[in-house]
């Protein structure tokens, strides 16, 4: 196929996880070293929190592992549940890392906030979690909470020291927390007042995905001015903004780091390459796939990493956040991307929304880039079998055997909820 031929494309097989109230759910999809896939379907609901699921790709066997509300011990407290889990799987010792975020939000002067005033007279929603789930026990543990009553946004582990690291929502708190020692270290903000700042003054977009060096355990985050940060876990002191190198880049686009309803300079998810030894990374609405090495402190815009139709228009991703379904194959050669495609002649009008949604509709595609050779694959829009889209897709897993599965929106006689799919030729649906 060359650059110009558009793909076939490709079906989703939707799976049936039993959880008729599952929300959008970001990035709560990884594979684990027992071969299965573990994920979080996110509730909004005020009676039912989240739910941890198991799925074994050889016999498509889903079993459900907890409820996030139950895990935390705060079935009985009456208070606004733990709705979300907005973070991957953290493998370490045969035991799986996340963390818990609030489900229900409250809008204030436009904007979705967290709660001040809990309807139906519930508490304050309690905070986010520390969660583990050891996979030779089978049990869920509690390993402790976050200050504030703020959820966790974004996590980070450096598996070799056994460390993790949180930026809260919505005031963007930086913590360092010891699953061992239950130590809870805050850094403090890392962006103005994250989320919970007024738009034009003190509100910054906050990062939502962290590199660790497993060479040294620094961790990097960017700001949505582009600045890129690093952590020390042994001076335990504020991050420090690196001087030679940004995100700020003509390719990127132009933003106000100061308005919501895009990541602004932020890179929109990163990773490490241990057979290079650096880092790959996507930003947001552009799609623009670059190398970032933070010993030398140098960041390479590679290519753009969007779909073919997306590259046609000209278009940025109509997701006004961009995606986060983007993983490294086990081979460390091969990067995948689950992204946006036009609808139509993809000429949209441009507009300005308030938040992370989608701006106008777009098809899900499946996109490739093997590292060794710089050979770009878009493989296609995807479909249900009924001819519909799934979207709102921002979570990527491989299996074993290198087939791609993601959590997406999909209908339902009750309503639209997400749920599981795996992308497969159209012959094999």
């Amino acid at each position: 196929m060359t650059e110009y031929e558009t793909p076939k494309g490709l079906s989703a097989k939707a799976y049936d996880s039993g959880f008729e109230l599952a929300h959008d759910s970001y990035q709560s999809l990884s594979r684990a070293s027992d071969g299965r896939l573990y994920y979080v379907l996110s509730s909004e609901s005020l009676e039912k929190g989240g739910q941890l699921f198991r799925f074994d790709p050889a016999t498509e066997q889903i079993d459900r592992l907890a409820d996030l509300t139950e895990a935390c011990g705060e079935s009985k407290l009456n208070a606004i549940p733990q709705g979300k889990s907005h973070v991957p799987f953290f493998e370490s010792g045969k035991k799986l890392y996340f963390g818990t975020h609030v489900g229900h939000y409250e809008m204030i002067q436009g904007m979705e906030r967290l709660p001040e005033n809990p309807p139906n007279g519930l508490k304050l929603y309690p905070g986010g979690h520390f969660l583990c789930w050891n996979m030779e026990t089978e049990t869920l543990e509690d390993l402790g909470k976050v200050p504030n009553g703020e959820g966790i946004l974004t996590l980070a582990m450096d598996t070799h020291r056994n460390q993790l690291y949180a930026l809260t929502w919505p005031y963007g708190n930086f913590i360092h927390f010891d699953p061992e020692s239950k130590e809870i270290i805050q850094i403090g903000s890392i962006s103005e007042k994250g989320e919970a700042g007024f738009p034009g003054k003190d509100y910054r977009v906050l990062c939502r995905s962290m590199l660790v060096d497993p060479d040294n355990g620094k961790v990097y985050f960017t700001n949505a001015e582009g600045d890129i940060f690093s952590y020390s876990p042994y001076l335990k002191s504020r991050p420090e903004k690196l001087r030679n190198v940004h995100m700020r880049r003509d390719y990127f686009g132009e933003y106000d780091p100061k308005i919501p309803g895009d990541m602004g300079y932020n890179w929109r998810k990163i990773l490490w390459n241990g057979s290079e030894n650096t880092a790959y990374g996507i930003h947001g609405n552009s799609g623009y796939l670059f190398r970032f090495d933070p010993k030398k402190e140098q960041l390479e815009v590679i290519d753009r990493l969007c779909s073919l139709p997306s590259k046609r228009s000209g278009m940025f991703d109509q997701f006004s956040y961009g995606y986060l379904g983007f993983d490294l194959a086990p081979d460390g050669e091969t990067l995948h991307y689950l992204t946006g495609g036009p609808v139509g002649d993809g000429l949209y009008e441009s507009k300005k929304i308030a938040k992370g949604a989608a701006k106008a509709l777009e098809n899900l595609h499946w996109v490739t880039y093997h590292l060794p050779s710089g050979k770009y694959t878009d493989h296609g829009p995807v479909f249900y079998p009924d001819g519909s889209i799934p979207t709102y897709v921002n979570s990527l897993a491989l299996d074993e055997d290198q087939q791609v599965y993601a959590l997406a929106r999909m209908k339902k006689p009750w309503g639209e909820i997400q749920d599981l799919i795996k992308l497969q030729p159209f012959d094999t649906a």
